[in-house]
């Protein structure tokens, strides 16, 4: 004991350090955080962030920080994914008279079929732009129309509420969109007409006016059409079965 002696350390300390394990209670417990975070990660095709996987953690009842999550992600060469640069596809007809805002940004309803957003997208693939169209209904957040096709024109939009009008069969709905002229169009406002369907518009060039679609295709956009250079969809075919997926 003369080197305890020597520097100034208890016996019962020396002893205590021997059996002292060699990872740290910190270690011990980024050791066993990881692999949950792999796991999450890769069960999200690579696509969350740390602000999703603490979310996700959190729904397994593990609490774990946002900066330690980033951490952990980094040792383990993790990333998500982040948002394209958006480009707008609303073509307004200097010609259309739009409707009236009936939403006025309170995307909220107290039953089914009370009210829908509607809005369109661009996916490119080697073979050319593929449209999407879709129908989300407010009160359950959940698709329940969408359109894809190799043009952007009325019968996108039409299809895609056609779809919504045959699986829901509201008896009276408000269909909220941004003023595209193929919302615009005779043809579109002929079927609302046929469905007394109440057709809503936002103004022109503000995306918070239809702020509830917008945030749902941020999601797909970023979660799976454009995470260039790491997909790349050879054709419309390949692509629409992904988002169907």
């Amino acid at each position: 004991m003369d080197m305890a002696s020597v520097l100034k350390v208890s016996r019962s300390g020396y002893y205590a350090w021997l059996r002292r394990p060699s990872r740290s209670r910190w270690q011990r417990a980024d050791a066993a955080l990881a692999p949950h975070i792999v796991s999450i990660h890769e069960e999200s095709r690579g696509i969350y962030g740390a602000p999703r996987v603490q979310a996700e953690l959190r729904a397994r009842g593990i609490v774990a920080s946002r900066h330690r999550i980033t951490r952990l992600m980094s040792e383990q060469g993790l990333q998500g994914v982040s948002r394209r640069r958006n480009k707008s596809l609303t073509k307004r007809s200097s010609a259309a008279i739009p409707a009236q805002d009936l939403v006025q940004r309170q995307f909220c309803a107290s039953s089914p079929n009370e009210l829908w957003v509607a809005d369109a997208t661009y996916v490119p693939t080697v073979e050319g732009v593929l449209y999407l169209a879709i129908v989300l209904d407010v009160f359950a957040r959940r698709i329940v129309g969408w359109s894809m096709a190799a043009r952007q024109d009325s019968d996108l939009m039409v299809r895609a509420l056609q779809m919504a009008l045959t699986r829901r069969q509201p008896t009276q709905v408000v269909h909220h969109s941004d003023h595209g002229s193929q919302n615009t169009s005779q043809h579109f406002l002929e079927v609302c007409q046929r469905a007394n369907v109440q057709v809503s518009m936002g103004s022109v060039g503000d995306c918070y006016d239809n702020a509830m679609a917008e945030s749902f295709f941020a999601t797909l956009e970023t979660e799976l059409i454009h995470q260039q250079p790491r997909r790349c969809f050879q054709d419309r075919t390949q692509a629409q079965a992904k988002i169907f997926d």
